[in-house]
């Protein structure tokens, strides 16, 4: 399945990741961390992991507009500067899609959203344990984002992504 835009990952195949270690850095993020003798790293840069594990973006100290990616320059208001925010890890349904056709080995159907973060930001997310009947998806659930393995390298680090289930 296709979650949190990792092709071929399954939150099912292993459950959700367990965040009870510290986190280490690289290249200045927070998205790479040792429980045990497992390593584990983000699949996006701005997946933090930890102990309670969030979303951050890039928000512009001027206007206060949200980022996912690293920006020169604010695409709202033009200013330069900029600094990391936590987003919450609830929001709403703002929109979705059922897909029934993938590429290979990608397990269809399932369920891309938009998702409103209570307290600010939009990101897209796939929504998991809510099947894929339209009749039990509406615009405005209440979610919660989740985390979960999707994938172990030669190396043994496990890839985390997330996703979004029903509050």
């Amino acid at each position: 399945m296709l979650y949190g835009g990792v092709s071929g990952a399954d939150p099912t195949a292993g459950g959700a990741a367990k965040h009870d270690t510290d986190v280490t850095h690289v290249n200045g993020r927070t998205n790479v961390r040792q429980m045990g003798e497992t390593k584990q790293m983000s699949v996006v840069d701005y997946l933090v992991l930890g102990d309670e594990p969030h979303l951050e973006a890039n928000a512009c100290t001027s206007c206060g507009a949200l980022f996912f990616d690293r920006r020169n320059a604010c695409a709202k208001c033009g200013k330069q500067s900029f600094e990391k925010r936590a987003l919450s890890n609830s929001g709403i349904v703002r929109s979705y899609t059922i897909i029934h056709r993938a590429a290979p080995n990608v397990a269809v159907p399932y369920v891309s959203s938009v998702i409103e973060l209570d307290g600010g930001g939009v990101v897209k997310g796939n929504l998991l344990e809510a099947g894929s009947d339209p009749e039990k998806i509406e615009l405005g659930m209440k979610v919660k984002m989740t985390t979960f393995g999707c994938g172990v390298d030669e190396e043994g680090t496990e890839a985390v992504a997330f996703g979004f289930v029903p509050a």
